[in-house]
């Protein structure tokens, strides 16, 4: 028994280390950059319900069940998209996957975010979110339910409101 539980260990051991090594190769950095700039989910579907600016995509992750009362999903600003400014009954978080983009709520100074970001949006505050001008941006959505209602649409975010921000 001794003998196996080396003979495992010692393997285990063999393997990490290779590993490691190999992962600290020159000629693996351009693999793993790679690697790490692929999309975590598919693009999914051109969103042309009239409550976005630009080119964005929607790929569902999750929908509301008897289980979550929220719905997931992520969307894919291309440079230069943006929501309409909305608000949603019982708050929102979104989770920043890739590039750089703008949350701002109404009357507020907007705020850069981008990969690694976490925007927790309270309850029934208006805001818009999206791309930066010059950079696509990621973020996985997730959007709770009061009742039937996650969202209410207002009307679009100006390009004047959107290149102000966009100036900083």
């Amino acid at each position: 028994m001794k003998i196996t539980t080396l003979k495992i260990t010692t393997a285990l051991l063999i393997i990490t280390a290779t590993l490691t090594v190999g992962c600290q190769n020159p000629k693996n950095e351009n693999k793993m950059s790679e690697q790490n700039n692929t999309a975590i989910f598919p693009k999914g579907e051109l969103l042309t319900n009239g409550y976005f600016t630009g080119q964005a995509y929607l790929s569902p992750l999750l929908a509301r069940d008897k289980n979550n009362e929220f719905a997931m999903g992520n969307v894919t600003f291309e440079a230069g998209a943006r929501t309409n400014w909305h608000t949603h009954p019982k708050g929102q978080v979104l989770i920043v996957t890739e590039g750089e983009g703008w949350y701002q709520e109404k009357g507020k100074p907007a705020q850069a975010i981008k990969k690694g970001d976490v925007v927790n949006i309270p309850e029934s505050v208006e805001h818009w979110h999206g791309a930066a001008a010059q950079s696509k941006m990621v973020h996985i959505a997730i959007t709770n339910f009061k009742g039937e209602e996650n969202v209410v649409w207002l009307k679009p975010v100006t390009d004047e409101e959107y290149n102000e921000v966009n100036k900083k």
